[in-house]
């Protein structure tokens, strides 16, 4: 099947914007990577967005298009007609990502917490094509970038653009460099910085907490310990793997749910939930999978009596595959 050539021009730009975003950020010694980051991220993001805009309109290309209104001989406004408007170099001008946005909203729904992160990372750019930022929050903006990444992951999928083979590329590797946020507190921080952790703040605070798939901003915390052993480094979940005792606000944090939350939130999330044996069927056997579940007992010696199951987030990867969602 023959394939669009601006569709197909517009997807392997955006991924290849996104894979020099990333590389860039990856650098060792890059003074301008945060700013960099943040203008290919959003160049790739929007040409994602205007390539499958493009699709849900038969290949339409004035839906890209900025459209005016054409003027009539007698130089007044026609009513109907409308024609691109030009660039400075005689080429038709085309939307921006928010336009996009909108225009998405209307065929297929953008999720709110990924339109919240691309605002965030949009602000960055603007501040860095425009003028410059004088002083950084390094850390927050690393934060902001996982997200992105990761949605960017996720909306590929959901729309299911199998004209990108995700397979190919290696979008999860994004090294977590150590940075020191006392740096920076106890330093001198801008109005401009302090105004930007604000809009960050207020967006967080606005987070769509029911839509769990995708993030403004994903929270890195790191802390080092003193230790011979090699092996307390870093962990990863294995069956077979050697057991890792964590503490309790890091049992919380793995596994923030619990089973009325569950019920609760499945009502809203999807059409055709009930609470009933079916429902209690794909629990029990949830509760059996160590990577999705974990018991407390109420006492250790007595492992029969008095315990509760808390879940992890990802709970609702495999609640997904048993009901249908809303839109």
């Amino acid at each position: 099947m023959k394939i669009n050539p601006t569709y197909k021009s517009l997807l392997s730009k955006s991924i290849n914007s996104m894979l020099s975003a990333i590389e860039i950020y990856n650098k060792p010694n890059f003074l301008y990577r945060e700013e960099t980051f943040a203008i290919l991220a959003v160049n790739a993001i929007e040409l994602l967005f205007k390539a499958h805009l493009l699709k849900l309109h038969n290949y339409n290309i004035k839906e890209l298009y900025f459209m005016e209104s054409v003027k009539t001989k007698k130089g007044e406004v026609h009513k109907r007609k409308k024609t691109p408007k030009l660039n400075r170099s005689g080429n038709p001008m085309t939307i921006g990502i928010f336009d996009v946005i909108n225009k998405l909203n209307s065929k297929c729904k953008v999720p709110p917490n990924f339109i919240n992160n691309i605002e965030v990372l949009v602000e960055l750019r603007d501040n860095s094509i425009h003028f410059y930022n004088d002083s950084f929050c390094q850390k927050e903006i690393q934060e902001i970038g996982f997200a992105t990444i990761k949605n960017y992951i996720r909306i590929i999928k959901e729309w299911n653009i199998v004209d990108i083979d995700l397979s190919k590329y290696n979008l999860y590797l994004m090294p977590l460099a150590y940075i020191d946020s006392k740096t920076y507190s106890s330093g001198i921080i801008t109005d401009e910085t302090e105004n930007y952790i604000e809009f960050l703040k207020s967006k967080i605070e606005n987070t769509d907490n029911e839509d769990q798939e995708y993030d403004i901003a994903v929270s890195i915390d790191i802390k080092f310990n003193k230790s011979n052993s090699i092996g307390q480094i870093g962990v990863f979940y294995d069956p077979n793997g050697v057991p890792v005792n964590l503490k309790e606000e890091e049992i919380s944090a793995k596994y923030p749910l619990t089973y009325r939350e569950i019920c609760k939130k499945s009502r809203i999330r999807y059409i055709d939930f009930k609470q009933d044996r079916k429902f209690n069927a794909i629990m029990a056997d949830i509760k059996k999978d160590k990577s999705l579940s974990y018991v407390r007992l109420l006492y250790p010696n007595k492992p029969d009596k008095n315990k509760t199951y808390f879940y992890s987030t990802n709970v609702w990867k495999e609640l997904d595959k048993h009901y249908k969602r809303k839109k």
